[in-house]
């Protein structure tokens, strides 16, 4: 794969992006499509953020899947790829079925928050109908990985792996739920999510550009020049916020990624801000269920000020700046310690 094709798309989805903004948010703002605010759920500072137009993904949607097709189509052109090939076929059809899954999770996003901002509150789709959604996405992505040639079930550890056989497709779906609403959570601060996304696809177009899967890295350079594009409106104070449109979109681009290389372990490692973030959610209640049975008087205490854990971090004096960086920092870190152990 030339440098220059990765490159090019990188930068066009980067301004279609960044231009879009220009559109898009005037025109969220005459649907007044405003992010409801629950301050409970979040520091008290967050209620300013009220009626901040919210649906800003589709910025980064629309530029990531122009991008990404207009590049495999240069990409075939310019290399001479033969689409005659079966070979060559399925791995289209996977590069495409990673651009469905995303759009199609992006989707259960957008309802979501067409229902909050209809409602004027944060009661959108019920938890039973995300997870049915996601269960349903989930297990076409794999049939469609399977029914293109992609049909691995050696689960990779870095140190050590295994084949998982049929139990592989069971245990993916989990993790793919579990990632993509890791992502989800990440969303709670100006710049976090769409910042350390942009990080992960650069440790992923690197991985891809070692392991020569060329396809991948068109979508991963196109989606992380679509989330630099998008920062211009979202870094703090975001002008817009990429609602559960965008956050489930990234969700399901990172794991499908993830997934495609078949390096989980090394997935593990590039998605560590996220799955570190959705798991303080899950200490925060075990620890508060447990020391509320224990404790004479019925009352919970809490591991950490508030979670997601970027709002222990508020609570505890960082700027929304200062979180970025850091969390940014340690996702690159982590990528890279992956990419060098595991990949490269």
């Amino acid at each position: 794969m030339p440098f220059w094709i990765n490159l090019t798309v990188s930068v066009l989805s980067f301004a279609i992006a960044g231009i879009s903004g220009f559109f898009l948010i005037p025109f969220l703002h005459k649907l007044k499509f405003g992010q409801p605010i629950k301050t409970e759920e979040g520091p008290q500072w967050h209620a300013k953020k009220q009626g901040t137009p919210t649906m800003g993904g589709f910025m980064f949607i629309l530029s990531t899947v122009l991008t990404s097709i207009c590049g495999y189509l240069l990409y075939i052109w310019r290399c001479g790829v033969d689409m005659t090939s079966q070979e060559n076929t399925d791995s289209l059809f996977r590069f495409l079925s990673c651009i469905v899954f995303a759009v199609l999770f992006g989707l259960i996003g957008f309802i979501d928050d067409y229902l909050k901002v209809a409602r004027k509150n944060n009661d959108g789709l019920t938890a039973v109908q995300k997870m049915a959604m996601q269960l349903v996405f989930s297990a076409l992505f794999l049939c469609a990985m399977y029914i293109f040639g992609d049909t691995s079930t050696v689960i990779d550890l870095g140190f050590f792996a295994f084949d998982a056989g049929f139990f592989y497709y069971i245990l993916m779906i989990p993790v793919i739920i579990y990632l993509t609403n890791a992502v989800n959570l990440t969303d709670g601060v100006d710049g976090l999510c769409s910042t350390v996304t942009f990080v992960a696809m650069l440790i992923f177009t690197l991985a891809c550009t070692a392991m020569k899967e060329n396809e991948l890295s068109v979508y991963t350079m196109a989606l992380a020049g679509g989330c630099l594009g998008f920062m211009i409106w979202n870094l703090n104070p975001a002008k817009c916020f990429m609602g559960d449109t965008g956050s489930m979109f990234l969700g399901a681009s990172v794991t499908a990624i993830g997934l495609m290389l078949h390096k989980h372990f090394f997935l593990v490692l590039v998605a560590i801000v996220y799955i570190l973030e959705a798991l303080s959610v899950v200490i925060q209640v075990l620890y508060f269920k447990h020391t509320k049975k224990k404790s004479p008087t019925h009352e919970g205490k809490r591991l950490f000020k508030m979670t997601p854990i970027h709002h222990h971090f508020e609570l505890s004096g960082y700027s929304e700046y200062k979180i970025v960086i850091l969390f940014s920092a340690v996702g690159a870190l982590s990528g890279i310690i992956g990419l060098l152990l595991f990949v490269i």
